[in-house]
């Protein structure tokens, strides 16, 4: 029985996966897939705290696990993202968790701070590595303030943090797979250049101040951060590249055309092409209004982003400007999930079916997730709207796609950033004396390991 119903969730994994890919990619599907990359609604769908689900990934993925079991409709399962305890082991700055410094059921906040100075951009151009270890890693990390012992053990214990973090998440990935048959929406994560500079280094202000005052810096800046990200979100995304790789976008809804065009684009651009150029799609959260500047994504191979629409956005108008040449998502406001009836829900599911899905590529979503206070009934009749109204062709028969062939060079990705290379190592070894390839392979493995680890914090 257990070899059946392991075979049965199998098919249904490889199911929901090719559903899910030939929408993205803009190809026929039997329906539209159920797909939401942040649906906040199913981890506390159950009852189950922020702080539960986020501090216990066992809790997680019961709630996970209950809510597939409760709407088996659904094509993939939100993907485990964060856990605090990291953060805890280093007292990061940069956010507030949960339970530890807000209440139990609130959401996860950033703290947006400069934590890079006006004046260190040549610092950052330079050596970004030493320049993260050596500024912002102390203004960020609170243990680092405390004595040498206890920031040294702070930073071993931040490495184990992370190995457990990456076995959990492989963990739940196999469980959901093979006890639900669910796959995720996306693996691995990376910002775009811009939103790295605007994040976590210098804020929204500084940045937006550094663009009159020098410009050309943050166009290096920006430059440099290009293969940072694109190394670092190739390092975690799946190996398989069968799901896309996580781009939420944060401050271009803040910028005018002009300011968009020169300062965010090009680097992001490259970036995007590093991503698609070594066989993965992409799934961008479009954050805030990205009305004046989606149609950037016509300038990419068509059908290797999935765009969500935030609710400041016109899902009817980013369909008729990009849903031709890249997969959208959206449609629903989130003030109607949380506050709507199921009648309007359903009847706006039935007209997002018949307009912006008619011809496929299109996932119904809220605005770039479904909201924590949804009310059940409403996420309840959204998905039998989709079942009753999203149909296309029941002679489909969905698998998942060939992975692509494996690339030796990536075009336009430069080299791993170290903060030690080898030649340095070799020579403080005085040479080695048996095969160097067994010695260096290795050992520049864990360094761009350590590297992308630290340079994962701006």
């Amino acid at each position: 029985m257990d070899i059946i119903k392991t075979i049965d969730m199998q098919q249904l994994y490889e199911e929901r996966l090719g559903r899910y890919q030939a929408a993205i990619a803009l190809e026929p599907t039997d329906r539209m897939p159920l797909a939401m990359g942040s649906n906040c609604f199913s981890e506390v769908y159950s009852g189950a705290s922020i702080q539960e689900v986020t501090y216990d990934p066992e809790r997680w993925l019961q709630v996970e696990m209950a809510f597939s079991r409760d709407y088996p409709e659904v094509d993939v399962a939100r993907a485990y993202r964060i856990w605090p305890p990291l953060w805890d082991v280093l007292d990061l700055k940069t956010y507030r968790a949960p339970g530890r410094d807000l209440p139990p059921c609130s959401q996860v906040q950033f703290v947006e701070e400069e934590y890079m100075k006006n004046d260190e951009y040549n610092l950052l151009i330079e050596n970004p590595g030493q320049f993260m270890l050596e500024r912002v890693l102390p203004r960020i990390f609170g243990e680092m303030s405390k004595d040498s012992a206890r920031s040294h053990f702070a930073f071993l214990k931040a490495g184990l943090a992370q190995g457990i973090l990456k076995d959990q998440m492989r963990s739940i990935g196999t469980q959901l797979q093979t006890q639900c048959g669910i796959p995720g929406p996306y693996m691995g994560a990376f910002r775009a250049p811009f939103d790295v500079l605007a994040d976590g280094l210098r804020g929204l202000k500084g940045s937006l101040l550094d663009t009159y005052r020098q410009g050309d810096k943050v166009l290096e800046a920006c430059d440099v951060l290009v293969t940072i990200a694109a190394r670092g979100a190739l390092a975690n995304a799946d190996p398989l590249k069968r799901l896309p790789i996580f781009n939420p976008l944060h401050k271009a809804c803040f910028m005018s055309p002009k300011q968009f065009d020169t300062y965010f684009w090009p680097s992001y651009k490259k970036l995007l092409e590093i991503i698609i150029g070594s066989g993965y799609k992409v799934r961008a959260y479009l954050e805030g209004d990205w009305s004046k500047h989606w149609h950037h994504f016509l300038e990419l191979p068509k059908g290797t982003v999935l765009c969500d629409i935030d609710n400041q956005s016109d899902i009817f108008q980013a369909k008729a400007e990009i849903g031709h040449h890249q997969c959208i998502s959206g449609g629903i406001q989130d003030s109607m999930l949380i506050l709507g009836t199921p009648q309007e829900i359903t009847a706006r599911t039935k007209l997002l079916c018949e307009t912006v899905g008619k011809d496929g590529g299109f996932l119904i979503n809220g605005g770039c997730s479904i909201p924590y206070d949804t009310k059940p009934e409403n996420f309840k009749a959204m998905v039998e709207g989709v079942m009753k109204y999203g149909w296309y062709d029941k002679s489909i028969k969905h698998k998942p796609k060939q992975m692509p062939p494996v690339k030796n060079e990536i075009p336009g990705l430069g080299p791993q950033g170290m903060i030690t290379p080898w030649e340095i190592k070799k020579a403080e070894l005085g040479g080695v004396l048996g095969d160097e390839q067994l010695i260096r392979n290795p050992w520049e493995r864990i360094e761009a390991m350590a590297y992308n680890w630290v340079c994962s914090w701006h």
